[in-house]
């Protein structure tokens, strides 16, 4: 910690303890409570059962098993000599970056010199925006007109990694095209990080985000929070720093001395300091937290099997109690302040959404086409292997799927944020590019499988033609699985910008009478039955039918493709999703022809380091003049993927092959059967508010734990 920060002893080590344990304190009641609920909701489900769509696309499990997604050299400046770097970074599949002095060490398997996480961070590329942010950090602290910023870039393209209480990271690069890939790569890191909860955790997940979330509302605080990104430790030290960096910046802002960039740069020393010290704080306090949550687990596991029928009468008499108190005050919330906007921010959330997933559509489309003409000039099974292993990771190619993710980032809810207290539509945008990954993702995986199954009864004369077959049959199942993806996507988004809304509205009337009902709840009951719960839930439910009813309207009327909820494909495979149980194909392996032992060898090391993304830089080339910087690439030194070069012009000139579902029916032929109603059900998708419901919004499996619970 820095020495201004404990000489003024201003808020030392115990009082940011104290503070931390407060915050720890409040968050592990709520946890506990919420832990009992959600371990209820699931055990329930696990008997009761519930319908969803069945997907087309089959999924795979470990997507990047043997992968890593970038590396290459940056400039980095370094805090304690003031002086720019050439340095290597390598991304693994965990998206956290490492760091080395030189390609060497990392060659070595030398332990690196740092590691980041991205989480909560945001990617500047120039030095103007890096300045906004900071300058914000300080009240009262502001840069005189034209003054020149405290950090001097080493080139014309730098990469910021900015972070509210982190520590910041610079870098450049030696030219644009550069910066272009890094930041793609970097936005990468970012969105993956953010999605730090696990959805396959079908306990810890909704009781941890409903526990943040009661505790943001008990502090006021209602609606998206951008923070809500990262691992549960990282999560909670931002909870901790939203109460605990304005009581620092109160106290240590008039203290700070110096120049302007002096001051700024001791602010954010301390900043990270305090937040490094917070979140092992967190790490241990949660551990503690989870770990007793645990141990009781199966004692309350046996008694909700015990008693789940007595359980889930006496809720539903709760339920009922209270709705005769919330449900004539949340129908006139409803008809006045709900009602109105529900068609406009549909429509917002729609339209970008919906151009970024046809987006996806089209360029895995491209690649197929690209794929065929190269078999036209090559018809062998080796060449086709070579396209195969570059296609298989075509969601993870971070520049190849950035023309998708920038659809999106054009979403705009200008005018409505301050209505609904929506911090920010990145909440949504990140959801939508991590649902836009994994259909891409869904849709290479299948077209591997069917591709690889047909493979083995045809000859080398057919294979144009079996691609063809399979790509139809893809692109076919794809837009069904788009449809039911982004249906829910909407259902979510609706609820994460509506139900804190009308809870910010209706509690300071409603809350009051809540207590009264819990006393009509047995003790022995108490654990997995709260009044506040089922308060939330009725709020929902009153607010569903009308999200539902738009969500299928939309649906109707076959805007941006979307299929009603009754239509099925006409030509399932039923017996395709075994093939979801195969490994990812090694199409290398198995279709690379023979090799020498030595090659084998050399094959095998290739592929244990082979990368998403290439970058090739070349040594011996001029420095740039910065006398602290080493020996980096020239600006026409940079080298790309063989091939992907190529690959790139051959898309630009062929950039009018789309695959639009109206304008090119042979390739995806529209879904026309109509199959018996099912139920439907929403998942996972936006945090805090996950749904389980059937059409006439009746909740048969799940109540409000699983339906609210965070981005």
């Amino acid at each position: 910690m820095p020495r201004f920060f404990t000489r003024q002893s201003l808020i030392g080590e115990r009082q940011i303890e104290t503070q931390t344990g407060v915050v720890m304190g409040k968050f592990g009641h709520l946890y506990e409570q919420q832990y009992a609920v959600a371990l209820f909701n699931k055990v329930r489900f696990d008997i009761e059962g519930g319908g969803s769509p069945q997907p087309q696309l089959l999924h795979r499990k470990i997507p990047l098993e043997n992968k890593s997604i970038f590396s290459g050299s940056l400039f980095q400046y370094l805090d304690e000599n003031k002086k720019w770097r050439n340095r290597f970074f390598f991304v693994p599949d965990s998206y956290n970056i490492s760091y080395y002095d030189n390609k060497a060490a990392h060659d070595r398997h030398l332990h690196p010199k740092g590691t980041i996480n991205c989480a909560g961070c945001k990617v500047l590329t120039s030095i103007e925006q890096y300045m906004d942010l900071i300058s914000n950090c300080l009240p009262g602290v502001k840069a005189k007109l034209g003054s020149s910023p405290f950090l001097k870039c080493a080139t014309q393209f730098p990469l910021i990694l900015w972070h509210p209480y982190a520590r910041h990271y610079y870098f450049c690069v030696a030219t644009e095209k550069e910066q272009q890939k890094w930041h793609a790569v970097l936005l990468d890191c970012v969105r993956h990080a953010n999605d730090g909860l696990s959805e396959e955790k079908k306990i810890q997940t909704p009781a941890f985000t409903d526990a943040v979330r009661l505790y943001r509302q008990a502090q006021g605080h209602y609606g998206t929070w951008e923070m809500m990104c990262g691992e549960p430790s990282q999560i909670l030290s931002n909870l901790v720093m939203e109460g605990l960096l304005p009581v620092l910046r109160d106290l240590i802002s008039p203290r700070l001395k110096g120049k302007l960039h002096d001051r700024q740069r001791n602010w954010m020393l301390i900043s990270d300091a305090v937040y490094s010290l917070v979140q092992g704080q967190c790490q241990a306090q949660y551990e503690a937290v989870l770990q007793k949550c645990e141990v009781a687990r199966s004692s309350l596991e046996a008694s909700i099997r015990t008693d789940m029928d007595q359980i889930i009468t006496s809720k539903e008499h709760i339920t009922n109690k209270i709705r005769e108190v919330v449900l004539h005050k949340s129908e006139k919330l409803l008809k006045v302040s709900i009602q109105p906007y529900i068609s406009s921010i549909l429509d917002a959330l729609m339209e970008p959404t919906s151009r970024g997933f046809a987006e996806v559509r089209d360029v895995f489309f491209r690649e197929l086409v690209d794929m065929s003409k190269n078999t036209l000039n090559d018809g062998t099974k080796e060449a086709l292997a070579q396209h195969m292993e570059k296609i298989s990771m075509l969601a993870f190619h971070p520049v190849k799927m950035q023309s998708c993710y920038e659809k999106v980032e054009q979403l705009s809810l200008e005018g409505l944020q301050q209505r609904f207290d929506v911090s920010s539509p990145s909440v949504f945008v990140q959801r939508a590019q991590i649902l836009m990954r994994e259909q891409m993702d869904d849709a290479v995986y299948t077209f591997e499988q069917i591709l690889h199954q047909s493979l083995e009864s045809q000859t080398t004369e057919e294979l144009c033609k079996t691609i063809q077959r399979c790509q139809d049959r893809v692109i076919k199942k794809f837009d069904y699985d788009s449809s039911t993806v982004r249906k829910r996507f909407f259902r979510e988004a609706l609820l994460q910008i509506f139900i804190p809304y009308m809870l910010k509205q209706l509690s300071p009337s409603c809350a009051p009478e809540l207590p009264r009902f819990q006393e009509l709840i047995f003790e022995d009951f108490s654990s997995f039955i709260l009044v506040e719960n089922i308060f939330e839930e009725v709020v929902l439910h009153s607010v569903m039918k009308d999200i539902m009813m738009a969500v299928k309207e939309a649906a109707v009327q076959r805007r941006h493709n979307l299929y009603r909820d009754s239509i099925v494909l006409s030509n399932s495979d039923p017996s395709l999703h075994l093939l979801g149980e195969n490994p990812s194909i090694d199409w290398a392996g198995e279709y690379g022809g023979t090799q020498e032992e030595g090659q084998v060898e050399v094959s095998n090391k290739r592929r244990r380091v082979k990368q998403v993304v290439s970058m090739i830089q070349i040594e011996g080339s001029p420095a740039l003049p910065s006398e602290s910087c080493m020996e980096v690439p020239g600006v026409n030194d940079i080298l790309e993927e063989d091939g992907e070069e190529e690959e790139e012009d051959e898309e630009e000139e062929n950039s009018d092959v789309k695959a639009s579902p109206d304008k090119n029916e042979s390739t995806s032929p529209k879904a026309s059967e109509y199959a018996p109603d099912e139920v439907s059900q929403v998942h996972t998708l936006l945090p805090p508010y996950r749904v389980s419901c059937t059409q006439n919004i009746k909740v048969k499996s799940r109540p409000l734990k699983d339906i609210c619970g965070s981005s």
